[in-house]
């Protein structure tokens, strides 16, 4: 019997969707990816804009003409504030997997 290895990479990701379940559908794989990249390197420094980026660098492939694919500075506050729950997964995450040691 194989024993299967669980990456550092894969407990960030299986510990973001218990915060974020909607990103392990399939069609959100990417921005699944992007998030989790956000974990391993801004960690709990993630910011609001730092999570748009993601969310359009990923919406750019997936829907290009959406329109709030713009700078994050431009977008009006309320928009802005749809990336906070993210943001602060993110964050969460980051102070779970760091307090796990990885």
């Amino acid at each position: 019997m194989r024993t299967e290895h669980v990456t550092y990479v894969e407990k960030v990701r299986e510990a973001l969707v218990e915060q974020l379940p909607g990103l392990a559908r399939e069609d959100r794989s990417g921005l699944l990816d992007l998030y989790t990249v956000l974990v391993l390197i801004r960690g709990e420094g993630t910011t609001l804009e730092h999570v748009h980026d993601a969310w359009s660098v990923w919406m750019s492939r997936t829907r290009p003409d959406h329109r709030s694919i713009i700078p994050f500075g431009e977008l009006a506050t309320e928009v802005q504030e749809m990336d906070r729950k993210y943001a602060e997964a993110i964050q969460e995450t980051a102070r779970r997997v760091s307090g796990e040691g990885r």
